[in-house]
């Protein structure tokens, strides 16, 4: 069983009306919005959406399917503009919009896309889901610029890195988690549930993200090394970097200033954050979060929705990619 097993139904009526949401009457936005969209993933977010409004009401609604559109169309919209920020050519192996059509398009794409999820919410009169996604716009914004602020000194300790990623990415599954629990009128007990749950499990998915480059470097013994790359402080790391002592802290700070660039040298980096305990210290963390979670789910009704949830929880550890 996988986490979109019992929603298969609700997931095949969402492909068929998420294009819809965004259709424009000029013809190179539609191209490139065919473009964005072409390759559909897990579909994670909008899975959580209908997960969350079946496991409380037994069934979805139509404004469950809104809310699941606007969450998505956010979510690519902030991809879009991910990419113009970090100059990245590459999005889900695929050339990205700002490769194919330049940065100033891309942008306006973004910008195009964010514009749909504020005139579908008005349309609808779906205040309260544009609430929550707008929660998590500001909150994924103030993130980003509170981990670019520390990550030119390289002083994020646990406790910051925390608040980047409960922003960054926990506030997304948060929203998506609320919002379905607000599309079929859930009360405040239950959508206050249904946002811890999916902090919980955003907290889980961004540590697994951190730990699948020492995952491929154990596989593999070679670095790909994206997070060093791009100098950013992961859990691994940033736990190292607490139990070095000062000569091995000068040293793993330089490789990710001045040598990031450097296969052997950051190989000899994560090999020394595997051997000061990172990894196994994050993954430590990552199954608490994992276990929060499950914790929350425990005042839904027993359902196949709710199996499907915990079986979300599960993949999010196990997740490859």
């Amino acid at each position: 069983m996988t986490f979109q097993t019992s929603i298969q139904s609700e997931l095949a009526h969402f492909d068929k009306v998420f294009p819809k949401a965004f259709a424009s009457h000029v013809p190179l936005l539609n191209v490139i919005l065919k473009y964005a969209i072409k390759k559909k993933g897990k579909r994670l977010r909008p899975a959580l959406v209908f997960l969350m409004a079946k496991a409380l009401n037994g069934s979805v609604s139509e404004r469950s399917t809104r809310a699941a559109t606007l969450v998505e169309l956010m979510h690519t919209a902030t991809l879009v503009h991910d990419d113009v920020v970090d100059q990245s050519l590459l999005r889900r192996g695929s050339y990205s919009i700002q490769a194919l059509w330049q940065k100033k398009v891309a942008v306006l794409v973004g910008d195009y896309m964010l514009s749909r999820v504020l005139l579908l919410a008005v349309e609808h009169k779906d205040h309260d889901l544009l609430g929550h996604v707008s929660q998590a716009v500001k909150a994924m914004s103030e993130g980003e610029l509170l981990q670019l602020a520390k990550a030119r000194r390289l002083d994020i300790d646990e406790a910051v890195y925390e608040d980047v990623i409960r922003q960054k990415t926990a506030s997304l599954m948060a929203a998506c988690c609320v919002a379905g629990a607000a599309s079929v009128d859930a009360d405040e007990v239950a959508q206050a549930m249904a946002r811890a749950f999916g902090e919980a499990l955003g907290m889980a998915f961004q540590i697994q993200d951190d730990l699948l480059d020492f995952d491929r470097f154990a596989t593999t013994g070679k670095p790909t090394g994206i997070d060093v790359k791009e100098q950013k402080m992961t859990l691994p790391l940033i736990h190292a970097l607490s139990m070095a002592n000062a000569s091995q802290r000068r040293e793993m700070v330089g490789i990710v200033k001045k040598k990031n660039n450097d296969p052997r040298a950051v190989a000899s980096l994560m090999s020394t954050v595997v051997e000061l305990g990172g990894v196994r210290y994050a993954v430590k963390r990552m199954r608490q979060w994992q276990d929060e979670a499950l914790t929350h789910l425990q005042a839904l009704p027993d359902s196949a929705s709710k199996e499907s949830l915990k079986a979300l929880v599960d993949f999010v550890a196990s997740r490859r990619s």
